[in-house]
């Protein structure tokens, strides 16, 4: 079973196939995935690799995390799992008693 890379700090011209290029320089990329806001289309600047192997996830870190892409340092690591999110909307009141 491989791993699941973050990788940050991209230049928003980032897509996922020249992510897929640049991390299959260390191996098979299962997947790669630039993160895109829902409201303007436009990319965060961030994006996930899967790699196959374990090995090959971490020849991707060392070769790339602080490497130079179109201009800016990457940040590359293991991806952490995602936190469960609270969807709970809070306390909204009860509403007014009819008179």
């Amino acid at each position: 079973m491989g791993k699941k890379l973050y990788v940050g700090n991209l230049p928003f011209s980032a897509t996922d196939q020249t992510l897929l290029d640049t991390f299959s320089q260390c191996g098979t990329v299962d997947s790669a995935r630039i993160i895109m806001d829902r409201e303007s289309g436009r990319s965060k600047g961030f994006g996930f690799v899967e790699m196959s192997t374990d090995e090959e996830a971490n020849a991707a870190i060392n070769k790339f995390n602080g490497a130079d892409y179109n201009g800016r340092p990457m940040t590359v690591n293991e991806a952490k799992p995602m936190a469960p999110r609270d969807n709970s909307r809070g306390g909204g009141g009860g509403g007014r008693g009819r008179y």
